[in-house]
């Protein structure tokens, strides 16, 4: 059995906080920060109030679509959709500075479909020669609370083999093959990952995993060379955040169990000591809307979790303005009740 990394207490001076890391990518990674930072100490007085000593967030870099893909294809950066949307979810100015990052150009030769933050990280890799060290800085920028990283720094790609033996190459051609994936794998197989990365899952008290594309999101940072690793050797708890729905193209008909084994049979380890679910249901006229898309609320089948050895947390998390959502509020909220102040111990 390998030897289990011992968590540390750095961050703010003096505050032995609890230190957090967030893995994912997309819309569902970018939510659940927003609601994490307001939990985030930035000095010891505010420790009693703020119990989250430090936030890492672990970021995908595999998307190959829109702007992001664009600037990638052209620029030779690794894409910058994903990371910005966790910048400005962390910024303390969302209001003027954030929404700046969001802003989109609407016409323009060249410039219709970007978005200025991803502009901005794409020039300041240029002028810096390091992606991460642009992270870095527009973070500071952004006056963000909390530290992001891409998994890796090195440019990598998605490659998946369908059910019907077929390998489609690309985060969009496999999300619109609509074919059913047996096995996603990087393209380069082996992808070093930032050694920021694995001190800061090293050092972790509670690894947060969710929500997020299961193949697009999730997997891609798991699959990078060492992380699983690093995860089972943490001492951490361990926490996989379900979706609230399944996704057309990528996981059609899968249970929340269904989404365990998928990143045990790709990972080839345990990871995963809790999933946290709602168990509000989708009300009926949302549910159909979604069905039309081929989409369906993720069924949570818990005695399938208990014979994965994963325990379950259940709770009221959903938020319903036309579309589903988590309540990010909530979600933080009730994962640092549970795993923070309780201290759940280990499955």
């Amino acid at each position: 059995m390998k030897k289990r990394a011992k968590p540390s207490n750095q961050g703010v001076p003096g505050h032995a906080g609890v230190r957090v890391v967030a893995i994912g990518g997309g819309t569902g990674l970018s939510m659940l920060l927003r609601g994490l930072k307001h939990f985030v100490a930035r000095r010891r007085q505010e420790a009693d109030r703020h119990p989250i000593s430090d936030l890492a967030a672990i970021v995908t870099v595999t998307d190959d679509g829109g702007s992001s893909g664009r600037l990638r294809r052209e620029y030779s950066v690794l894409p910058p959709g994903d990371i910005r949307n966790c910048m400005v979810a962390l910024s303390q100015d969302e209001a003027l500075l954030g929404r700046l990052f969001q802003y989109r150009f609407h016409a323009g030769r060249g410039l219709k479909g970007h978005s200025f933050g991803n502009l901005f990280l794409t020039a300041l890799t240029d002028v810096t020669g390091d992606f991460g060290e642009a992270v870095r800085v527009s973070g500071k920028v952004l006056a963000i609370r909390g530290r992001i990283f891409p998994s890796t720094l090195e440019n990598v790609s998605l490659e998946a083999v369908m059910t019907d033996g077929k390998i489609v190459c690309g985060e969009t051609r496999i999300a619109k093959s609509g074919k059913k994936i047996r096995r996603l794998r990087l393209h380069p197989r082996r992808v070093q990952p930032l050694p920021e990365v694995l001190e800061a899952i090293a050092q972790a008290n509670l690894i947060l995993i969710g929500p997020g594309s299961l193949y697009s999101s999730i997997l891609p940072n798991l699959l990078v060379s060492g992380v699983a690793e690093a995860i089972e050797s943490s001492s951490a708890t361990r926490v996989y955040i379900s979706n609230l729905m399944t996704q057309p193209g990528e996981t059609e008909g899968y249970s929340l169990a269904d989404h365990v084994r998928a990143i045990q049979k790709h990972t080839r380890r345990k990871l995963i000591d809790w999933v946290v679910a709602s168990n509000k249901p989708v009300s009926i006229e949302v549910a159909r809307r979604y069905s039309a898309q081929g989409a369906e609320p993720v069924r949570v089948d818990v005695r399938e979790l208990q014979r994965l050895g994963v325990r379950c947390l259940l709770d009221n998390l959903l938020e319903e303005h036309g579309v589903v959502r988590h309540d990010a509020a909530r979600l933080a909220q009730l994962l640092l009740e549970e795993f923070v102040e309780r201290q759940a111990p280990r499955a």
